[in-house]
């Protein structure tokens, strides 16, 4: 099933379709991407109808996009013919990076996107005669109990199958995910952490350095038909870890409120049942599904023979680190921009 492009075993200059450009880590891996030269075309959905015309964070984004030398080109991505006319038209390209995931994490959001968005995509692709797919997943996929879960995997599944040269990536854990308690710490508040703040450990990696890795896939063999965890450089970190260096970096004496993971529990019970009642009250109890997920599991690779995650099985990759990044965030030297996937 499906053709290979145009093959570029010399690491040469490609066309890329770059899926998820808006986000922080879509645009990262765009600059990646124009720092090797290649020619990178960013799908993005149109305007919906109603959009103001006014200036807009998406417009700016946009903007930003081709200031850094891309092509943006405006398609619908569950649609085949506008995929086929609007995205690929008739030029070609060697390969598809997707970054793009579902803002909410929504069973509805996530099957219509880190699934079916991706399917159409994939099978527009093959038609186009693109031959390489880089896929930026999640590394909690490992043990699925929620939609965006299984979603994510249906679709890895589909793409393994295809026929076309893949590669899945895995992140651990996002720095900007991980850093928005600093305000409340200003504030002279305490750091929240689930149970006694060590009941998980993730090893963070940089948009930047994601960025990077993904752009990496493109060439390195090694990357090729494989599913790849990866996290950033430096020995795991717990929710306690990143609190107490946040107090350091401030001046402030660590102070910290243990949150019972029975209160999630309470409330996704609670929503749980609304939700039969009040659809959208459906949604948040999967919100807070999620949020319980992250509270009691590692983002970290797991050993299925010995039952428990593990920071040495975690590959590292990059440069920056979450408390470097902390630093510059104090300092003021860097902002915050947690965009549609804060939850995550």
């Amino acid at each position: 099933m499906g053709t290979v492009g145009i093959e570029r075993a010399d690491g040469g200059q490609r066309r890329i379709c770059l899926l998820g450009a808006t986000g922080t880590i879509g645009r990262a891996t765009l600059r990646a991407l124009v720092g090797r030269g290649h020619s990178v075309v960013c799908f993005v959905r149109p305007e919906r109808s109603g959009e103001s015309s006014a200036p807009s964070p998406r417009s700016r984004t946009l903007d930003v996009l081709t200031g850094e030398g891309a092509t943006v080109r405006f398609a619908q991505f569950d649609d085949p013919v506008s995929l086929a006319r609007d995205g690929f038209g008739s030029d070609p390209f060697d390969a598809i990076i997707s970054c793009m995931a579902s803002r909410t994490g929504a069973p509805r959001d996530a099957w219509a996107v880190d699934h079916q968005a991706h399917l159409t995509v994939l099978k527009a692709g093959i038609e186009a005669g693109v031959g390489q797919f880089v896929l930026l997943s999640a590394i909690c996929v490992q043990r699925p109990r929620l939609a965006f879960q299984h979603a994510k995997l249906a679709f890895e599944a589909a793409l393994a199958n295809s026929g076309m040269r893949y590669s899945i990536v895995r992140p651990t854990a996002y720095f900007k995910s991980l850093s928005g308690q600093i305000d409340r710490l200003k504030r002279g508040k305490p750091f929240l952490v689930f149970g006694d703040g060590t009941l998980t450990a993730c090893k963070p990696i940089s948009d930047a350095d994601l960025g990077i890795y993904l752009a990496n896939c493109l060439d390195d063999s090694d990357c090729w038909n494989r599913i790849l965890p990866i996290g950033g450089p430096g020995p795991a970190i717990t929710p306690r870890d990143q609190g107490a260096e946040l107090f350091r970096l401030l001046g402030r004496p660590p102070k910290f409120k243990q949150v019972p993971l029975a209160v999630l529990d309470a409330i996704i019970g609670g929503l749980s049942l609304a939700g039969r009642i009040v659809p959208s009250l459906a949604d948040k109890a999967e919100l807070a599904r999620i949020g319980r997920y992250y509270a009691s599991e590692s983002m970290l690779v797991f050993d299925p023979v010995a039952g428990r995650y593990d920071a040495d099985l975690t590959p590292s990759f990059g440069s920056d680190t979450l408390f470097d990044y902390y630093a510059r965030l104090v300092a003021g030297t860097e902002t915050l921009e947690r965009g549609d996937h804060a939850v995550f």
